[in-house]
């Protein structure tokens, strides 16, 4: 069953926002968000939360600034998604930009696991580096850090993950949810935790005199790296994630991007030029995910680090051809979650805890995302890991906090959980094999004790219904040159239509015509192959269809009931 829900619009805010400038339709937009006044909406760099309101940049940038004068070794440990991959790009490109030495390792995920573990830390410790920096990971290193220090080894931690009990001892530790650090964006994400680290750097060494007679590196030509990154990383977009991706996207959209973004583009088959989000997300961003998923992620870093574009290009090209087997292995897993699923009333469950012993670890993360969509229930899938072990990746709903329901499980069974990690809405964790059922069951009791059961009915919240006189291609121009996401939805509006035509397109798809106040619109339901009866309630997005040159308005419908 799902549920359609209108936001409520603030009369007042609304107002107000029109009085301040903004266009009828965003300024009620935009007041179903939250934004109460024009300044919540001023996506200029000045708006973005300065770098010494977030703990330990300023010791972060003292310490690498130590490093270039030193003429020190610094080598980044990245984390094997999209995040950690930009995060490490753009920690390579501006380190080098500043003058320091530096290189990357990206750890096999399925050798070393996650994060900057002993293992890691001795194979790093063959390039004999000075200083250790860990990127979009590293929070709950603890034993790595150990060893680190042990070598003599220096570490910073750059890091946006919820901290474990037990911080590691690092020389220096910049993440926002560490305790007591102020920074009120708490959902920045790992690439953009590394941009405030190198914004603090950069002014470090401009105190130091360090750019006498040369040009400072611009950071900015740095931020089409931030925006894929924490739109790939589904992390909230706060007023501070809005800056750093609007700032991106209009790099990207005015060309100014690196060669291994603008060869993504190509390799995917979009353009620069107009790219939203939902390209970051749903075509660039996957691409990337290819690597760390089936190999290692190098070959993504390499991507974005190289200025040959045609070796960018090259590089690209493989991205893609891995994307594309990592899509054919999806195809096969979720055909065999789909079989697991038909043996199990969801009605009952209040979680799912799928597992099958030939799943690649890799695309887990992806099958449980689909598996979450389809069932509205928070979802883990495992895969078989270290010899006797297995390791899962889970999805959760609005309304359970997916990291808190695994400490609650590890606290209630002590040593089910070998380990564990992860934030609201995206978690990893290691059992031994012979445990899943205990664990699957440990794991249904705390999501029943934690979760509201109104959570667990599906609800699309939209915007309400949508003059005619606005579906038009003026208005979806403006909303898709606005920034949306995660916690920032794009918009969704819900009305009532006449079906005047359908048709199935490449037997999965379906193409309809829908009629409202007279009106006609073209409208498509992907992945639906039901016919509708003649009178519905539909949910849906307001797109652009471009075909042979020619922009058009076209209804994405993403849920539709007799009306």
């Amino acid at each position: 069953m799902t549920l359609i829900l209108n936001r409520p619009i603030p009369a007042r805010s609304s107002a107000l926002l029109e009085q301040q400038g903004i266009h009828p339709l965003l300024a009620r937009l935009y007041a179903a968000r939250g934004v109460q006044d024009r300044s919540q909406i001023d996506y200029s760099l000045k708006a973005l939360l300065p770098p010494d309101a977030l703990t330990g940049t300023a010791e972060a940038a003292q310490m690498l600034a130590d490093a270039i004068e030193a003429d020190a070794r610094l080598l980044i440990v990245a984390d094997y998604d999209c995040d950690g991959a930009t995060a490490c790009a753009l920690g390579i490109r501006a380190l080098r930009a500043m003058g320091a030495s530096v290189s990357y390792l990206v750890p096999n995920r399925f050798e070393y696991g996650y994060g900057l573990t002993p293992e890691i830390v001795d194979l790093a410790a063959h390039a004999e580096p000075d200083i250790i920096i860990t990127v979009d990971n590293g929070i709950a290193s603890v034993e790595g850090v150990a060893r680190a220090n042990e070598l003599g080894m220096s570490v910073l931690v750059t890091d946006h993950h919820l901290p474990g009990d037990e911080l590691p001892l690092a020389d220096v530790i910049v993440n926002p949810n560490q305790p007591g650090c102020p920074f009120p964006s708490k959902s920045i994400a790992g690439c953009g935790v590394m941009f405030y680290v190198m914004l603090a750097l950069r002014a470090e060494l401009r105190r130091r005199g360090a750019f006498a007679g040369r040009e400072e590196p611009n950071l900015g030509n740095l931020l089409d790296l931030v925006a894929l990154g924490t739109v790939a990383d589904v992390v909230k977009l706060d007023h501070n994630n809005r800056v750093l991706v609007t700032q991106g996207m209009q790099r990207i959209r005015g060309g100014k991007l690196t060669p291994g973004l603008r060869a993504l583009f190509a390799a995917a088959g979009r353009e620069p030029e107009r790219a939203t989000s939902f390209d970051l997300g749903f075509a660039i961003g996957p691409r990337l995910n290819a690597a760390g998923r089936l190999s290692d992620m190098s070959l993504g870093i390499e991507c974005l680090i190289t200025d040959d574009f045609a070796r960018a290009l090259s590089l690209a090209q493989q991205l893609d051809a891995m994307n594309r087997e990592r899509r054919e292995i999806e195809q096969g897993m979720q055909e065999e979650a789909e079989a697991q699923l038909a043996g199990i009333d969801i009605g009952e469950s209040k979680s799912l805890a799928l597992f099958h012993p030939d799943w690649h670890q890799g695309v887990i993360g992806i099958v449980a995302s689909r598996v979450k969509e389809r069932a509205h229930r928070p979802t883990i899938a495992f895969a078989r890991g270290n010899e006797g072990e297995i390791k899962g990746s889970g999805r959760s709903i609005p309304g359970l906090h997916l990291r808190d329901a695994l400490d609650l499980v590890s606290k209630r069974e002590p040593g089910l959980l070998i380990r564990f990690g992860g934030h609201a809405m995206a978690a990893g964790l290691t059992v031994h094999e012979h445990d899943f059922e205990r664990f699957r069951d440990a794991f249904e009791q705390a999501v029943a004790d934690m979760v509201e059961p109104s959570a667990l009915t599906r609800t699309i919240e939209t915007d309400g219904a949508l003059e005619a006189s606005l579906m038009n291609l003026h208005a979806a121009t403006l909303m898709e040159a606005e920034t949306w996401g995660q916690g920032f939805p794009p918009p969704v509006f819900a009305d009532r239509f006449e079906v005047r035509n359908q048709r199935l397109l490449k037997d999965k798809h379906l193409k309809l015509s829908l009629a409202k106040d007279g009106n006609v619109f073209d409208a498509i339901w992907f992945n639906r192959a039901e016919p509708l009866p003649e009178r519905v309630t539909a949910a849906y997005r307001l797109d652009i269809n471009e075909y042979q040159g020619v922009r058009r308005v076209q209804l994405m419908v993403e849920h539709a009931e007799p009306a």
